[in-house]
């Protein structure tokens, strides 16, 4: 795939996005824009994890269903799931039916409050892992994401490998893995440069 694309628009944007519009424009408004706000940082790694051995594209049409059946993300709520939530969330055909993937969410939400318990939010806790200097040119892995996804699994999260947790720091804004010649990619690094870090 070549790493920039013209659109009909007359932007250049990075191939990836070429697919669909529903991707253009998930990629002009939202991937590698800097994200504090918990719910929407857990809501991303949970969709991440679900899109582990499938494609962005998938998860990207079903997220208004996966909001719909996890509370919007609130993991607060999520936490008090239990085994009816799951059976539930197996027969609901909007979302990708793993119950590996399902139980993680709930699991993971749970770990998410003892998160916020120890260091005040999980914003805190994510952009303690934001890498310095650090481009990896839409790299699989990065140090940042196995030092985050050492630690997460630590702490008992699952489905937190390194490339998922790679791919949540590019669309969260850790990274700013827009292409060079990307119209967005200045965007990207002006919002960062106004973006306030949570501090724990």
């Amino acid at each position: 795939m070549s790493p920039l694309f013209t659109g009909s628009d007359g932007a250049t944007r990075c191939g990836w996005c070429a697919a669909s519009a529903d991707y253009i424009a998930y990629h002009d408004h939202e991937w590698g824009f800097p994200v504090s706000d918990d719910r929407k940082l857990f809501e991303m790694l949970s969709l991440e994890g679900f899109q582990s051995g499938l494609s962005w594209r998938t998860i990207l049409t079903k997220r208004e269903n996966f909001r719909a059946a996890f509370a919007d993300f609130e993991f607060d709520r999520i936490a008090g799931f239990g085994r009816g939530d799951i059976e539930r969330l197996l027969q609901d055909a909007g979302i990708v039916r793993h119950r590996g993937k399902i139980e993680a969410v709930i699991d993971n939400a749970r770990r998410a409050q003892d998160l916020v318990r120890e260091t005040g939010s999980l914003g805190a806790y994510v952009w303690s892992f934001e890498p310095e200097g650090e481009r990896p040119c839409l790299a699989s892995t990065s140090p940042a994401s196995i030092a985050m996804s050492k630690d997460l699994k630590k702490r008992g999260w699952k489905f937190v490998g390194p490339t998922t947790v790679h791919a949540f720091m590019q669309a969260m804004g850790l990274i700013n893995d827009h292409a060079e010649g990307c119209a967005v990619r200045a965007q990207a690094d002006r919002a960062r440069a106004d973006f306030w870090t949570p501090a724990a």
